[in-house]
């Protein structure tokens, strides 16, 4: 059983960086691929970066991959998603997500684990 615990969210300024860190426990983190996503009031959760186990491959959403990093240390069972640029239109709870194997997958339903969140809110 993987737990996910998110953290580093809070209130930033349009055209500021918030660095998002998600911690693992209770399993061998570095045997799952882990994702990033989002989700604003009254919308569908949606992907925003995954990472492999490995960390040799990502993946971004469109409408934030020239803004974003994701990168992971397994020695610290830690992913992490650097945002820079921030817009008003980033605000939302961010969540950590696992699951086991290599594939990146943008879908909500392909990951059996999450975190809480953590929110991010954005001003103009």
């Amino acid at each position: 059983q993987v737990q996910l615990v998110e953290s580093g969210g809070g209130l930033v300024q349009a055209g500021g960086s918030l660095r998002l860190s998600c911690a693992a426990s209770g399993v061998t983190f570095s045997r799952y691929t882990t994702a990033w996503f989002r989700q604003a009031p009254g919308k569908d959760r949606e992907f925003v970066a995954a990472i492999t186990w490995t960390g040799d491959r990502t993946y971004s959403a469109d409408s934030v991959k020239d803004r974003i990093n994701i990168y992971r240390d397994n020695s610290k069972n830690m992913v992490y998603l650097q945002m820079n640029s921030l817009k008003p239109e980033d605000t939302a709870v961010y969540y950590c997500a696992a699951r086991e194997g290599t594939l990146l997958r943008v879908g909500v339903d392909k990951y059996e684990y999450w975190g809480q969140g953590t929110q991010v809110t954005v001003s103009s």
